[in-house]
């Protein structure tokens, strides 16, 4: 049964899925937000574009409210033997909520400047990654009407990656997991 959820928060391109796989390579398991996202698009024979990606995160959020994804992740997590799963890419403190429901969640915001960001995002390469400053501003605006911004000033803990090495943001994060799991194992005895 898992004992604690780790939900990693933060604007497109600030560090988020760099700490989840950095968590991954130390044996943590990972579910990834956007990939849900993607899963849909392929089902449905969508070409996973930031257009196309967008568009079926509205309407399924319309559709099923605006904690459908982690919804759709939830049964996964429950049948889970793992004590710890980390949620790389959370989009809303409801997505947060619904989670709680079921396990300890705990949340990291990862902060990084914008214009970091922005040139993390174009040497990524992803399908939805912005190709221009135009692009990077309207995905970002999309990212708070979702909710993004009520996940990152709500979380447990911040990481600025400003000036942080790979190895040190992963560290970071994974040194406040241990803390969390230490407590949590701590208070259930």
């Amino acid at each position: 049964m898992v004992k604690l959820i780790i939900c990693i928060t933060g604007m497109p391109g600030a560090g988020k899925s760099t700490i989840a796989n950095g968590l991954k390579s130390k044996g943590f398991h990972v579910i990834n937000m956007g990939n849900v996202i993607r899963d849909i698009a392929n089902t449905k024979n969508i070409s996973p574009t930031r257009h196309n990606l967008a568009i079926i995160m509205k309407e399924m959020r319309t559709k099923y409210g605006p904690a459908i994804i982690a919804n759709l992740i939830k049964d996964k997590i429950v049948k889970s033997d793992l004590e710890i799963i980390i949620i790389d890419g959370i989009r809303s403190y409801d997505e947060v909520n619904s989670l709680k429901e079921i396990a300890p969640t705990k949340i990291i915001s990862v902060h990084t400047s914008a214009d970091k960001r922005y040139d993390l995002l174009n040497s990524r390469g992803r399908s939805d990654d912005p190709n221009c400053k135009e692009y990077f501003d309207e995905r970002d605006k999309q990212e708070i009407e979702i909710g993004v911004s009520e996940a990152i000033a709500l979380a447990d803990e911040s990481i600025s990656n400003n000036n942080l090495t790979i190895s040190q943001l992963i560290n970071e994060a994974y040194e406040l997991i241990k803390t969390w799991y230490d407590r949590y194992s701590k208070s259930q005895m």
